[in-house]
Formats: C-alpha cells, structure tokens, sequence
C-alpha cells in the first residue's frame, strides 16, 4: 500500500539504531482526503517476509481491523485512518531503513511495533528524537523500557515515547520458572539459548528463578539462528541427566531443537516462551512433541469475553492469516494511539497541533480502556499494566491452555 501525502501512525516490528532525521511538526495534521477529513495512517513495520511472517501478517491485519473499526464507528471525529505495511524480515537493518523513512516523513504520528526486541533496541532513539510514539505488541526485553541497569535494580526509562501492550521477560520468565518447578515438578532443567537479545535474556531470568525455587542448571549451550543441525547440542542434553530443557529463542529453531532431542533417546519436555508458541514449532518436529510447553502473554484469546468481537471481526474481514499471537496486543496497541490521537484533537478544538507529535506521546500516558486483551493501561515505564500469562502444553498435536494466572512477583 503506497502512502500519498497523508498523516502516518506507524506500527514498527523491528529494530534498527539509526542517526535520527528530525521532521517538522509545523505542517502535522495538515493533509486531508476529499471528503476534507484529516487522513492519519497508522504503519505496521513487520517481518512480512521470511520465517517470522505469519507473526507479521497476523500483526499487520490486526492494525488494519482496528483502523476500520476506528473508521465505521467515526471514533475520532474528522479522521480517516489508514495503514501503511512495511517489511522489516526481523532484521536490524531493514528496520533501521524503515524507521529512518517514517521519521522522515512529517506525516507520521505513531508506531505499532516491533516484533523483535532486537530490532527495537535500534529503533527506540531514533522515535524519541523525533518525539515519534512507539507501542510494540510483542517486545518483551526488559532493558527496552527499564534501561540496561534493570537487573541490577536500577530503573530509568529510556526512551518517553516507547510503549508496549506485551508484559515483559522479567514476568514471563519468572512465571515460567515457577510452572516448571512448582507445576510440573522438573528439579533438573539444561538450558539453550539462540543468542539473540530476547532468547538469551528470557533465558537468563528463567535461570536465575529456577535456581532461586531450589532447581538445578544441569548444562547450557547455545545454538545459532537460522541454522537446522543442533545435534551436539541434543547430545549435551542427553548426557546431562536433564529431566526437561529451556529454550530461549524463536519456534523456527525452537521446534527443530525439541526433535533433535528427543531423537537422542531423552524423552523430556521442551519448555519455552512467546518465542515457540505458534503452531509451526509443532509441525517443525518429525519426533511427537507431546507434553513440550509455552509461555505466552496475556489469557487466551479465544477465552476472553473482551475478545469475542474482534476475533469476530477479523474472521468476517477475511484476512487470509490468523491473527496469531499477537494480534490482540497489535489491535490494542493500534487502539492506543487511536485514542491518544483523539484525546490531543479533542483538546485542540478538533484539530491536530502543530506539535502533534509531543502531545500525542503524552497523551498515550494517559490511555486507559478496555481493550481485547483485557484493560489496557501503561505504568511509568511505559510498560502494561496487565500482567496475564499463560502455560500451553502441546497435547493432540495442538497447543492447550493449561494454566493461566495474574503474575505476582
């Protein structure tokens, strides 16, 4: 989809450091249709292409079924909303590319995204220098809104205009642990990781709560992404003695390294987080799968009341990808700068200021409704307030919910 000269609110999944090009606030909100209606375009920077894609697709079309909705409701009086889709393949540089481009043009407003948290921490200063909103769906390090001292109990937001409708690793993590020991009764846990900034750091608070309940680090490795061969590492599991495994990474990897384990002869679980949750982990897996688990965020979807209109929706939108996992937060995280968009045009006696920019990234502070996922707010990180979480365990050869609860530290 060509954008012409129209406002862009931007949904951005990926990461990219990038040497900011700041754009002018002095014509923001200044482009109209023909029906004289300001136009906003909400962008979606996604990995539309590649591995990750059916996560991308899900996200972008979520983003456009808000954008619709926004539209046949008239929710922001006097705007068109509209979506701009980029493809960022969940790479750094792609998405670098894409957030210089957004930046660049003075009609963007917003970002939904990224995907990955990697492809964020490249993208964060770049948005903020130019007081840009970002709300991600799915990022989920904790250095991303905390800063890089987070683990040491020094919180310092980073960046105001980041946002993200996602609860973040320190919760998922953690929870995980807590199944793992407290549930599933596993004292005796190896532990992999792909080395990306989201596997090896979701992997590390796995490991620190694990030990912390009473359990056992028997042996870590690591594996490289994109890579299919990870036999010396299912050999390592095997003569460890472990009685389950941790998988810090992405299902494509992930689904591969459950099989290859357990063609060694050890029959253990693999266990991991949002990362794996997707029915292509599954599929990768030559060997049953049976009893491998998942973390994810939030309730699932299809079991939350909030919901039932936008899987509704989105079935009668006839996108030909699901949602996956994140299309709810993606629909919420859209959603938010919907309503921060109107909240500054209702202050602005329905106009867009020329600072629309500033006051829309201040006005996202202060968004709070109910949303898909449940009630949608941000605390002073930036972070959700809504800390639901889910255990999925492969049963049948599908993903069942078997847990899920409100994340008390």
């Amino acid at each position: 989809m060509r954008h012409r000269s129209l406002l862009i609110l931007t949904s951005v999944l990926t990461t990219g450091a990038l040497t900011l090009t700041a754009c002018g606030s002095r014509d923001e909100g200044k482009s109209t249709d023909a029906s004289g209606k300001i136009t906003v375009v909400i962008g979606v920077d996604a990995p539309l292409t590649g591995s990750l894609s059916p996560l991308g697709q899900g996200i972008k079309n979520s983003v456009d079924l808000a954008a619709k909705t926004a539209n046949k409701n008239n929710e922001v009086p006097g705007v068109e909303f509209k979506v701009e889709a980029l493809d960022d393949q969940a790479v750094p540089a792609s998405g670098q590319a894409n957030a210089t481009k957004l930046v660049g043009d003075k009609n963007v407003l917003g970002v939904v995204g990224p995907l990955n948290s990697g492809v964020a921490q490249s993208m964060q200063g770049v948005f903020n220098s130019a007081n840009l909103l970002e709300v991600s769906p799915a990022n989920t390090n904790p250095s991303l809104s905390q800063g890089d001292n987070w683990g040491k109990g020094e919180f310092k937001r980073p960046f105001k205009t980041y946002f993200r409708t996602a609860a973040t690793d320190v919760v998922q993590g953690k929870f995980a642990a807590q199944y793992y020991f407290n549930d599933a009764k596993k004292s005796k846990v190896f532990i992999v990781d792909d080395k990306q900034t989201y596997g090896a750091g979701l992997a590390a608070i796995f490991a620190e709560e694990f030990k912390r309940l009473g359990g056992k680090v028997v042996g870590t490795d690591h594996i490289t992404v994109k890579e299919t061969d990870f036999s010396s590492t299912a050999d390592k599991v095997k003569a460890s003695g472990a009685d389950s495994v941790y998988f810090g990474g992405q299902y494509p990897e992930g689904g591969l390294l459950s099989d290859q384990i357990k063609k060694t002869g050890a029959k253990i679980p693999t266990m991991g987080g949002d990362g794996i949750y997707d029915p292509n982990f599954i599929a990768a897996s030559g060997e049953s799968n049976e009893g491998d688990l998942a973390t994810s965020i939030g309730y699932p979807v299809e079991k939350l009341d909030t919901a039932k209109k936008f899987i509704a929706d989105y079935a009668a939108g006839g996108y030909k990808d699901p949602y996956g996992a994140y299309g709810g937060y993606s629909y919420d995280a859209a959603w938010t700068i919907i309503q921060a968009v109107k909240a500054v045009i209702a202050d602005n006696d329905g106009k867009l200021p020329d600072d629309a920019r500033a006051k829309i990234v201040d006005a996202a502070s202060k968004v709070a409704f109910d949303g898909v996922t449940g009630e949608v707010a941000f605390d002073e990180y930036g972070d959700t307030t809504n800390k639901q979480l889910t255990v999925y365990k492969v049963e049948g050869g599908a993903w069942k919910d078997v847990k899920s609860a409100t994340f008390e530290d």
